[in-house]
This record gives structure tokens, C-alpha cells and sequence, in this order.
């Protein structure tokens, strides 16, 4: 019985005879800068005497960066807690 044993095939190496790409100094090093975000808060409370919070009311406050991050139900009254980024 005759075998045969093929080997798997082998990535080329790089010739040391080939110019390889070289990357300048300027683009090999990275600077990350990371600051701590600063948050401003808007509580509204809203009683049931109240005019209800309305679509429009909401998408005004989120065109001036408010976003609604908290709601909590009283007895009578429902607050909303919004936050943005500081400006």
C-alpha cells in the first residue's frame, strides 16, 4: 500500500529582498483623551391640576439637549427628571 502525505499549504513569507511599506512616526502614534462628561439636571413636577405633558413639550425640551432619564408616579403628582450635557 503506497501514501502519500501532502502538507497543508504554507503562507509566502515576505522577502527580505522586497521593500516592505514603512509608516511614518506621525502616523504609528495615537493620542486618546477622555473627559470625564459634566451633566446638568431639570426636574419637572406636574401636578393633576396641571395641563398634561404634551408630545410637543417633550420634543421642545429635546431640541434644547434635554433628555427624559427618569419619571416617578406620586399620590397626585408626576415628576420628570431630565438631564443634558453641561454647556
Amino acid at each position: 500500500m503506497l501514501t502519500h502525505t501532502i502538507d497543508p499549504p504554507q503562507t509566502p513569507h515576505p522577502s527580505p529582498l522586497q521593500p516592505q511599506p514603512r509608516k511614518s512616526q506621525a502616523e504609528s502614534q495615537m493620542v486618546y483623551v477622555y473627559e470625564q462628561p459634566k451633566w446638568e439636571y431639570r426636574t419637572v413636577l406636574k401636578s393633576a391640576e396641571d395641563a398634561p405633558v404634551t408630545e410637543q413639550d417633550l420634543n421642545s425640551m429635546g431640541a434644547d439637549g434635554w433628555e427624559l432619564v427618569g419619571v416617578v408616579g406620586l399620590s397626585r403628582t408626576v415628576q420628570l427628571f431630565f438631564k443634558r450635557s453641561r454647556r
